[in-house]
C-alpha cells in the first residue's frame, strides 16, 4: 500500500514538472509587447502631443481612433462662444478658463440667467423685497442696497417701477480669480419708474415715460461648488 502510494505520488510530481515546463515555454517568454499591470488609481490618459504648442493643449480633446489603437486629437471649435465672444479675444479666453474649471458652463445659459436676475433685482429693489435681494446679491452689494432702502423708508418714499424690456445684454469681461469666476455684463433696458413722497406726489421720474437705462453688473460664483447660482458682486451705471 505504501509502495503504491509512493509510485502514484512520483508520477504526479513528474507530470506537474512537465506541465509547468510547457506553460513556461509558452507564457513565460517576454516579447516586448506586454501591457503594464492595471492600476485603478492611475490616470488613464494618453501623453500630450509634442507637436501641439503648450498654450493650445488645453483646447485639445483626445478621442479614440476607429481601430481603437491610438487616440486622435480634435481641437474644440474656435467659434464655441459664437454670438457671445469673438475667437481670440480676452472675453473668449476668460470664458475658456471658466469652462476648464467647470466643463458644464454654458455662456448662453449664463447670459439668460443674468438677464432674469437683472429684472428680479430691479423689481425687488423698487418693492423693497429684501428676501429676494439677499438671495441674489453678495453681502457687500446687499448692504449698499439696504442702506438705500432704509433711507428711502425714512423719507416715506415709495418707488413704482414697471419693467418694459431688456434691449441688449452683452458679456464685456470674463475672468477667473483663484476658484472664483467673474463675468461682467453690460445691460441696456427700458423702464417706467417714478418715486413718490409720503403725500403721493412724484418727486423723481415719471409714471408714464419710458426711460433707457444702462447698467454694468458683475456676477461671481465659486466654480465647482454645489450652489449653481451666480451672485451680483458689483454695480455701476453704464454709458
Amino acid at each position: 500500500m505504501q509502495d503504491s502510494f509512493d509510485i502514484t505520488t512520483l508520477i504526479f510530481i513528474v507530470l506537474a514538472i512537465f506541465v509547468a515546463w510547457r506553460l513556461r515555454s509558452v507564457l513565460g517568454q517576454k516579447t516586448g509587447h506586454e501591457q503594464q499591470p492595471f492600476d485603478p488609481l492611475s490616470r488613464r490618459e494618453p501623453p500630450l502631443r509634442s507637436d501641439v504648442p503648450p498654450g493650445e493643449r488645453d483646447n485639445v480633446v483626445r478621442l479614440p481612433s476607429q481601430n481603437g489603437d491610438k487616440p486622435a486629437a480634435a481641437v474644440l471649435p474656435a467659434d464655441r462662444w459664437k454670438g457671445i465672444a469673438e475667437p481670440g479675444t480676452p472675453i473668449a479666453a476668460g470664458l475658456d478658463a471658466i469652462a476648464r474649471m467647470e466643463p458644464t458652463f454654458d455662456a448662453r445659459v449664463f447670459l439668460e440667467g443674468a438677464k432674469g436676475a437683472y429684472e428680479m433685482i430691479v423689481t425687488a429693489f423698487a418693492q423693497g423685497d429684501r428676501k429676494i435681494l439677499k438671495d441674489l446679491l453678495s453681502r457687500d452689494v446687499y448692504d449698499g442696497f439696504e442702506r438705500a432702502l432704509v433711507e428711502r423708508e425714512r423719507r416715506g418714499e415709495k418707488v413704482e417701477t414697471t419693467f418694459v424690456s431688456i434691449d441688449k445684454a452683452d458679456i464685456v469681461s470674463a475672468e477667473v480669480h483663484g476658484n472664483t469666476g467673474q463675468i461682467v455684463v453690460h445691460v441696456l433696458s427700458k423702464l417706467i419708474t417714478a418715486t413718490r413722497d409720503s403725500a403721493g406726489r412724484v418727486v423723481d421720474g415719471s409714471p408714464e415715460a419710458v426711460v433707457d437705462v444702462t447698467d454694468v453688473w458683475t456676477f461671481a460664483r465659486a466654480l465647482g461648488s454645489r450652489d449653481p447660482n451666480w451672485q451680483l458682486v458689483a454695480t455701476e451705471a453704464g454709458q
